[in-house]
């Protein structure tokens, strides 16, 4: 195990640039070699491309509560049944929990279900839910709105956590059992047998220039040979994209349709803290024609915490709309101001979050690999809850794929497709979660009538149907053909931040603690270059420039 930790980290020296090549003037946005192959590139002609390589039983692509949970899983049954089978879990964030988005109102029955004495193993689920309310907010007001059981949003017996800390603690449980657990080491392809199988994946190259060269410190990635591989990415996985792409999961689904979640922690003062209380709401400053709301969770962990909140739909029409501006501005209504009202932001952070529910979920096992968590898409947008439906998938993944390991010992090398899987699931809280709400994210463009459509869907048809109605709703277009042309929209006058209230973006990303090299390529992988400037900029404006949270896409880059 040491070696591995020690062949995966470090930046031994393995190969020299290759002499006679002239540097281009400018180079690509993305060199990523998926995109722009090496093949040809005399840079790369006599660089040692080897890689180490490593057998496991099982590779867990992502250490988020989905993958984790899985990993806790198998290693119980393996450890019940005596079958030494290793299991592997790989994480690009540097340490376990890093890259989790902590503020999360989370209900508890997966994570009971893979440890039922999880209080006295110290698991950090400090604050139950005691209290909570749902507004529509005015320009100026709010109007409180009932929150009748049964509905989505209803909160009680739930936990508001820190995600991050509840997955660090996963790992730590996961780790205790046996599993293999690497974190800062990112995964960049998977590996096909000859019979197009997935076989395992491959770890990043390291020790690249932003121009998609290698430097004197280049090291090949690292081979993990797997017989089965779990995909939990979350949202938008880039392996999960090519096991989408390569396998046609998605034919017999409806396309995916996503979301932005952006996030502070605050203290606040003590005279404005409610320990146990979770708000949410809609209305102001997204209107009727964004779907997406707010929500507030005080947390019970010693010091004055919230946690404040906006997710928003990316099927606006306005290609002037800024996710991040519209949640800064958010905050200086008197809601908003008065709860953080001589407090101190000490954390932000946003996500992609995948709002297409039960008609998007696509195929789910491939021969080799399967899909757990929001990798698959489990995420049940009226609740705005989707920890619990990750790790209920990874246990369910777990289970099956521990009873085709048990079946396949006498040929231990051949890929599983984890069949089971995907009926097991369907006879779990997680499929019946999903098909009972699935009309009400879609009914936002069913209805035509935006957010107020929304609502009367759900406190009327929804509440009375309980999810048995005879139809379901299609989500229509894609996300990105609802853009109106910038020509057909009017630009949005968004007020400068106060530094109190509201703030920038450069501030906001450095609270992250996310660093990158100037000379390492583009994390974010183009297909076309040339989409950016022959298309976005002249017919929408740049809207990159505007939806990503952390200003990845700044225009005088162009």
């Amino acid at each position: 195990m040491k070696m591995i930790s020690k062949a995966l980290r470090a930046c031994a020296l393995s190969a020299k640039h290759s002499s006679g090549w002239i540097q281009p003037r400018h180079y690509a946005t993305t060199t990523h070699p998926s995109v722009c192959s090496r093949a040809k590139d005399p840079r790369w002609m006599d660089v040692d491309m080897t890689r180490e390589s490593d057998s496991v039983d099982v590779v867990i692509v992502g250490g988020g509560p989905a993958g984790l949970a899985a990993a806790c899983k198998l290693k119980q049954l393996s450890n019940q049944h005596k079958s030494d089978y290793r299991v592997v879990v790989l994480e690009k964030a540097p340490y376990i929990g890093g890259h989790t988005l902590s503020g999360a109102c989370i209900e508890p029955t997966a994570l009971t279900e893979l440890f039922p004495d999880w209080a006295d193993r110290g698991a950090p689920l400090l604050t139950q839910v005691t209290k909570e309310s749902f507004f529509y907010l005015t320009r100026k007001g709010k109007i409180p709105l009932p929150i009748l059981p049964g509905l989505p949003l209803h909160n009680r017996g739930n936990y508001i956590v820190r995600l991050g800390n509840v997955v660090k603690w996963l790992g730590e449980q996961a780790e205790a059992l046996g599993v293999e657990v690497y974190s800062g080491i990112a995964v960049s392809e998977v590996l096909f047998d000859s019979d197009g199988a997935v076989a395992g994946v491959a770890t990043n190259d390291l020790g690249i220039h932003k121009d998609g060269s290698p430097k004197e410190s280049f090291q090949r990635g690292m081979e993990f040979a797997a017989r089965q591989v779990i995909f939990a990415e979350g949202c938008r996985g880039s392996l999960t994209k090519q096991v989408l792409k390569r396998y046609g999961l998605l034919i017999h689904s409806e396309r995916q349709t996503y979301g932005i979640g952006l996030k502070e922690l605050w203290e606040i003062k003590e005279s404005n803290w409610k320990p146990g209380l979770v708000e949410h709401g809609i209305g102001w400053p997204l209107g009727n024609g964004i779907y997406g709301g707010f929500f507030v969770y005080h947390y019970n962990e010693g010091a004055p915490l919230v946690a404040v909140g906006m997710v928003m739909g990316l099927d606006y029409e306005n290609p002037y709309t800024s996710p991040f501006r519209e949640f800064q501005r958010m905050k200086h209504h008197p809601h908003f101001a008065k709860l953080l009202e001589g407090g101190n932001r000490i954390g932000y952070g946003a996500r992609a979050v995948t709002e297409g529910g039960f008609q998007s979920i696509p195929k789910l096992t491939v021969p080799g690999g399967l899909l757990v968590g929001c990798a698959a898409g489990f995420l049940n947008v009226p609740k705005i809850k989707g920890v619990h439906n990750a790790m209920r998938s990874g246990l369910i993944a777990a289970e099956a794929t521990f009873d085709e390991l048990q079946k396949k010992t006498s040929d231990s090398q051949r890929a599983l497709e984890v069949t089971s899987y995907t009926d097991r699931l369907k006879s779990s809280p997680v499929w019946h979660e999903l098909h009972k709400v699935r009309n009400i994210r879609p009914s936002f463009h069913a209805l035509r009538c935006g957010m107020l459509g929304v609502m009367f869907y759900t406190s009327t048809l929804w509440y009375l149907f309980r999810g048995r109605e005879p139809w379901t709703f299609s989500h229509g277009p894609p996300d990105n053909a609802m853009l109106k042309p910038a020509s057909a929209c009017k630009p949005i006058e968004y007020p400068n931040p106060d530094g109190v209230l509201s703030f920038d973006l450069p501030s906001s990303v450095y609270l992250t603690g996310t660093y990158h090299d100037d000379d390492e390529p583009a994390h974010l992988t183009l297909l076309d270059d040339t989409v950016p400037e022959t298309i976005n900029l002249p017919q929408y404006d740049g809207p990159e420039q505007r939806y990503c949270p952390a200003g990845k896409f700044p225009i005088d880059s162009w």
